[in-house]
């Protein structure tokens, strides 16, 4: 079970300091620490408009984020507060609260787009908060929008003379929910009552004329249209008398409206059942680490002058996450080989089966634990690591058997040897109690167990080095006639060759057990790679399927309004989605036929 983060209140993530956007070390701090999947809520809006009411209201708390009580913007760059999710078990609520947009104490416009641009990148739920009603100045205010697509790169290299367009902003963005404050007016539209929700999507809907005036109208609306398919609308009625709203986070619920306080409930609880985890292309769950790491990419994009790539940042957590998916994997197989293995083992393929299991259990953590692995660079790095790591425990092996046997040897024959010098067989028939002794120590030494797989070269070796001796003995047996002593010599030489045939085969067999084993461990990485891309294509097609899905019904819409200059562009960008699934899915099947 992973451990709880329960941030005490909330602290800077994203500092704004004259202009600069610079990362809190002491956030990224808490954000390393939380192994949890996280669900991740901004919001932003004008200054003074009572973002962080709503946001310590998620939080379970009257006070947290800093409400303030003049025309001035309270909160400054973008501020954390990670709390344990209330209907979630197991995962983390990231409340991200930003700087109000449009202070005019700051001259100019460029920190508010970034602030808005990276509050749309870290969050899964975007709460986008206003005054009073959906009219055209607040359309006019939300022109963050519009500038979304010279903010923000989805692809790191796009294709040239090819613009991005909103398909490949619609699989990473989040949801959208407009909060509108102080809201006064009935909700009808023709004389007819409308929810919220009814709301929102009547005040995006577009003018038919071609016209700048109309385009301009349009634009806003176009860009939440398309860039969010996922949308929510809460309105909220003013809490209290004008004169208490410096008071709000001291008063009780019981001082407030009733319908704002019923509002609020309603409003967390939709945000608490229905905002999704962060999630990235590909279906990767973002954690804090994770998390961490998209912060620090976008903003040192920022800071360099350039625009923050989603695909970049993707591909930046990979080779951190996937580096360390390698040493996970390897650390597994260590423990495992370690728990099991015990040198020296009695035969190659005693050892080799132990590797093969530890080897396919480390590749499962790898192929759990990385995404993105581009060319299989990190796979592959595996596979040379734990070849590495079976060809060593092949030599220690072999070292631990040379070892043993080189003991026993000593062990056993070192009386032998004693008798020998003392010159116990120099004497008549002492050549066939040489002959005798010696197998019976031969025998004893073949009877012990855990020799490993140097038992019969190092006996072999060692018998060899007495052959000297051996014939000394031999020769000055003077029961033994020159003939028997002639043919003695050549049993020793025909015995010495068959032990080395012997020697020769158990290599070859040696050699032949290496190479059906490297074989099965390239079929295994093989059958995981396979696995885990077809999870991969499916998790694919299914996000374009549902971008897919998404611009044709947006289509429908567009054309229901009769703006056909929208419906042929769409038309468009739903055709080059669909031609981009299908190389997509050649693509991967190409690379399929290739492993």
């Amino acid at each position: 079970m992973a451990p709880e983060i329960n941030l005490p209140g909330p602290m800077s993530l994203i500092d704004n300091t004259k202009g600069q956007l610079v990362v809190n070390p002491e956030a990224l701090k808490i954000l390393s620490a939380i192994t949890q999947p996280v669900v991740v809520v901004a919001i932003v809006g004008l200054y003074r408009t009572g973002k962080s009411y709503l946001m310590n209201k998620l939080a379970g708390k009257k006070n947290g984020f800093s409400l303030g009580s003049t025309v001035k913007s309270h909160t400054k760059g973008i501020w954390m507060w990670c709390v344990p999710h209330p209907k979630k078990p197991e995962h983390t609520l990231v409340l991200l609260d930003t700087e109000g947009l449009g202070d005019i104490e700051k001259g100019d416009n460029e920190n508010d787009s970034w602030i808005f641009a990276l509050a749309i990148l870290l969050s899964s739920t975007f709460v986008y908060n206003s005054m009073g009603t959906i009219n055209q100045q607040a359309m006019d205010q939300l022109y963050y929008v519009t500038e979304l697509t010279h903010r923000i790169r989805s692809k790191s290299s796009p294709n040239e003379n090819e613009n991005e367009d909103s398909a490949d902003f619609v699989s990473f963005f989040p949801d959208f929910v407009w909060t509108l404050r102080d809201f006064s007016l009935d909700l009808e539209a023709d004389g007819q009552p409308l929810t919220p929700d009814e709301y929102l999507t009547y005040s995006l809907k577009l003018k038919k004329g071609t016209s700048q005036k109309d385009e301009t109208f349009n634009l806003p609306r176009l860009c939440i249209r398309k860039f969010f398919p996922k949308k929510k609308c809460f309105v909220f009625d003013r809490p209290v008398h004008r004169r208490k709203l410096a008071q709000l986070e001291k008063l009780q619920d019981e001082e407030l409206d009733p319908e704002f306080v019923q509002q609020v409930a309603d409003f967390c609880s939709y945000i608490f059942s229905n905002s999704k985890t962060k999630t990235l292309s590909g279906g990767i769950k973002v954690n804090g680490p994770r998390l961490e790491s998209l912060v620090l990419t976008y903003i040192d994009a920022i800071s360099r002058g350039d625009l923050p790539c989603m695909e970049n940042a993707v591909l930046a957590l990979a080779q951190i996450e996937n580096s360390a998916a390698v040493q996970k994997a390897i650390a597994h197989y260590d423990q495992q080989m370690g728990q099991k293995v015990q040198l020296p083992a009695e035969t190659l393929q005693e050892l080799l089966d132990l590797h093969r299991v530890s080897e396919r259990e480390a590749t499962e953590v790898f192929m759990k634990n990385s995404f993105k692995d581009v060319d299989h660079l990190f796979q592959k790095k595996l596979a040379a690591q734990l070849d590495k790591k079976r060809d060593d425990f092949c030599k220690q092996n072999q070292e631990a058997s040379s070892d043993r046997c080189s003991a026993l040897l000593q062990v056993i024959f070192s009386p032998l040897e004693e008798e020998v010098k003392a010159g116990i067989y120099s004497k008549p028939g002492g050549y066939r109690l040489f002959i005798q002794k010696l197998q019976d120590l031969e025998k004893k030494y073949y009877e012990e167990p855990r020799k490993g797989i140097q038992a019969e070269e190092i006996l072999q070796t060692y018998l060899k080095s007495k052959e000297s001796v051996t014939d000394a003995i031999l020769q000055t047996d003077q029961t033994l006639t020159e003939k028997e002593k002639e043919i003695e010599v050549e049993r020793v030489k025909a015995e010495s060759a068959q032990a080395s045939a012997e020697m020769v085969e158990e290599m070859q067999i040696k050699y032949q057990q290496m190479m059906e084993e490297k074989e099965k461990s390239y079929q295994e990485h093989v059958k995981q790679l396979t696995e885990k891309m077809e999870r991969e294509r499916a998790q694919l097609l299914e996000e374009q399927e549902k971008t897919l899905t998404s611009k044709l019904q947006e289509q429908a819409r567009v054309l229901k309004e009769r703006c056909q200059g929208e419906s042929t562009q769409l038309q468009n960008e739903i055709q080059k989605l669909q031609k981009t699934l299908k190389k997509k899915t050649k693509r991967y099947m190409s690379h399929k036929l290739k492993i």
